[in-house]
């Protein structure tokens, strides 16, 4: 028989608040989506931010979250689609714009990108 953790989710969007329990060996967002619990997502594949949450309290397991750095993980933040508890946790539900400037912003925004050869001037 597989662990279960208990899940509490505050969704900044809507001020709603759920718990649930998901097993250890399941993805958390498809476990809540099984109990009817709606959040954010886009992939499922772990590549982008719309499932980002900021882990408050608990462990969760994201080996397969390639859209968040490393950095990011070490600041709390995890992706549901590909995140395993591994312990109680507590979770709140981020804007994906904050957490996409957060992983990408030092690559945009910064003027003309420049290829080695001269850019025709508009």
């Amino acid at each position: 028989m597989n662990e279960s953790h208990a899940i509490s989710i505050r969704d900044r969007a809507t001020g709603k608040e759920y718990n649930a329990r998901v097993p250890s060996d399941r993805y958390i967002l498809q476990s809540l989506e099984d109990q009817e619990i709606e959040l954010p997502f886009s992939c499922r594949n772990g590549a982008c931010t719309t499932c980002a949450v900021r882990v408050l309290s608990g462990d969760i397991d994201q080996p397969e979250a390639i859209g968040l750095s490393p950095e990011l993980k070490k600041k709390g933040y995890a992706l549901l689609c590909v995140g395993y508890a591994r312990s109680d946790i507590r979770v709140e539900t981020q804007d994906e714009d904050e957490v996409y400037e957060l992983q990408f912003g030092q690559y945009f925004a910064r003027g003309r990108v420049r290829f080695g050869f001269p850019l025709d001037e508009d």
